[in-house]
């Protein structure tokens, strides 16, 4: 009879802890808030990331099929010098050749303390959408990092909205991913969850 008596009170108790004990976890334990980004004043949020490559877009922009602006971090831990850095940069060159069109290219010289970087800015087109791209080659603590920005328009003539984007905002994309030194640790950007 006590046991039953017992049962009776402890019964609803515990199903009330259970109902409560996961907004009490939830209130230690909040959902990690995903990595951002700040270039040339915008911030850009962690969207997706995969085999080193890591996307980031503003947070207005949720779609990855949609998006405007975006900044991409990809990184090569095969590349630890400036010879490879090299390489690296002739393959993004390359790649960019096969798909777009090639508007400028640029180096800084090696220092005592520092590799050389590299510049690749081009156009790339399919069907329906264009895309101006600033690709930045460095090291970053030993290994090789390809930071991209991105703008894209979309629509029957993305071009006459590409073309007036370049002439006025391309300098200065330029100026600010060259002199840009806000990039995360590299630990922080390989921990970020990955797609499957």
């Amino acid at each position: 009879m006590f046991k039953r008596a017992l049962a009776r009170l402890l019964l609803p108790a515990m199903a009330m802890l259970l109902l409560v004990s996961p907004l009490v976890l939830a209130k230690e334990n909040p959902p990690a808030r995903p990595m951002t980004l700040s270039l040339g004043g915008v911030q850009y949020v962690h969207r997706w990331s995969q085999k080193g490559q890591n996307e980031f877009t503003p947070p207005a922009e949720t779609d990855l099929s949609k998006w405007r602006d975006m900044v991409t971090v990809n990184v090569h831990d095969k590349v630890t010098n400036g010879d490879q850095l090299a390489t690296l940069a002739n393959t993004v060159l390359g790649n960019y050749q096969g798909h777009g069109k090639i508007l400028r290219t640029d180096s800084k010289p090696r220092t005592p303390g520092h590799e050389a970087e590299h510049l690749v800015v081009a156009i790339l087109s399919a069907s329906g959408v264009m895309e101006a791209v600033f690709a930045r080659v460095m090291l970053v603590e030993g290994r090789g990092v390809v930071l991209v920005y991105s703008h894209r328009a979309y629509g029957k003539d993305p071009a006459a909205v590409v073309g007036p984007w370049l002439q006025s905002k391309g300098q200065s994309v330029e100026d600010t991913l060259m002199s840009w030194k806000g990039l995360p640790k590299l630990a922080a950007i390989k921990a970020l969850p990955q797609a499957k």
